[in-house]
């Protein structure tokens, strides 16, 4: 095992991911996904709930000591048999084909193990004290479902602050091109991980024990503000676009950008591979606030990367207020050379 800090939390992080990503992989091919609407009416498949216990299984085994934080809860699968069966077939039928490798994860033994594990990560709360596992395990479900982009994300939070990142992005290739409708169909997509001070991996994924990777340069860190080239979702319904474009126009650069991706976490992702270099969120509402698990460990890559993230006052992200950025409205995320200029045409036009 390697000496770079936290090399087992990255390395059982990476199987964990990659193991739940060939989960929600095979579910992709299935025409009914088990979905349904969430109370925030955001879709939810039996894949979310099958990959959260499958991670959570791997996670808890090896540091059952840690928090957990994970997106969903389990009483759909307790009022609803046969979502419950087909999301225990699933979460009990995947494992990675090298032996060794899932020799180090854990699979839940019972159905009712398996709620208890999701359950653990509904109930956990990430705190500026200890250590806090997060997970979302499926961000941007929507786009799962139609076969685009999507992130199985794991992150480790150390006294609020992220130290270990990993996002498996089973529909990404390995290129610098990102678009929903640019997928992976003959691979299993690419997995990109990072710890504190350590720089960003990228490796494709497999069936079994992890592949190489390589380690992804730093973003450019650009002077002039036309050079910033702004990420979205069109189809966003908490997000004041009207103030993104008109800071775009601040900024002489270019909006909407052809990179529209509706997952946040794939956003980070699209930053890390190049296919832009920053995005904006400015919420409709003062109230908003970001779930940690849509942000956690993508912010790690970004930052690792030479980006600079802050909310729209330019106070850093604490994660170690709870299930959500409570302390963060909205954010402005940027290479540290430009994140100045800015967040300054976000402000002009939020006082105009």
């Amino acid at each position: 095992m390697s000496t770079q800090p936290y090399s087992k939390e990255l390395h059982i992080a990476r199987l964990a991911v990659q193991r739940a990503a060939l989960l929600t992989k095979q579910l992709l091919s299935a025409v009914d996904k088990g979905s349904f609407d969430k109370i925030d009416s955001t879709p939810v498949t039996i894949a979310d709930f099958a990959a959260q216990a499958s991670i959570i299984a791997a996670i808890h085994n090896a540091f059952p000591d840690d928090e957990i934080v994970g997106e969903e809860d389990s009483s759909a699968l307790r009022q609803d048999a046969t979502l419950l069966e087909r999301t225990w077939e699933l979460a009990r039928s995947v494992h990675l084909d090298d032996e060794t490798s899932e020799a180090q994860l854990y699979t839940p033994s019972t159905k009712d193990e398996m709620l208890q594990l999701i359950d653990l990560g509904a109930k956990g709360n990430a705190g500026r004290t200890g250590r806090t596992w997060t997970l979302d395990p499926v961000d941007g479900t929507a786009a799962f479902m139609r076969g685009q982009q999507y992130a199985v994300c794991l992150s480790l939070i150390e006294d609020g602050q992220q130290v270990v990142g990993v996002l498996g992005c089973p529909n990404l290739l390995g290129t610098g091109h990102v678009a929903e409708e640019l997928v992976d169909k003959d691979g299993y997509g690419q997995m990109l991980s990072a710890v504190v001070g350590h720089g960003v991996q990228m490796q494709p994924m497999g069936t079994g024990a992890l592949l190489p990777g390589t380690m992804l340069p730093s973003v450019p860190q650009i002077s002039d503000p036309r050079e910033v080239r702004l990420i979205d979702t069109q189809a966003t319904e908490t997000t004041n676009l009207e103030v993104h474009g008109k800071a775009a126009a601040q900024l002489g650069c270019l909006w909407p950008n052809p990179v529209d991706l509706w997952s946040a976490q794939m956003r980070y992702v699209a930053i890390a591979v190049g296919a832009c270099n920053a995005f904006l969120k400015v919420p409709l509402k003062e109230s908003y606030r970001s779930k940690i698990w849509d942000h956690s460990g993508g912010m790690l890559l970004a930052a690792e990367l030479g980006v600079k993230i802050t909310d729209l006052e330019g106070n850093p992200v604490d994660c170690g207020l709870g299930r959500t950025l409570a302390g963060c409205h909205g954010m402005v995320v940027a290479p540290a050379s430009i994140h100045g200029r800015v967040l300054e045409a976000v402000r002009v036009v939020r006082q105009s």
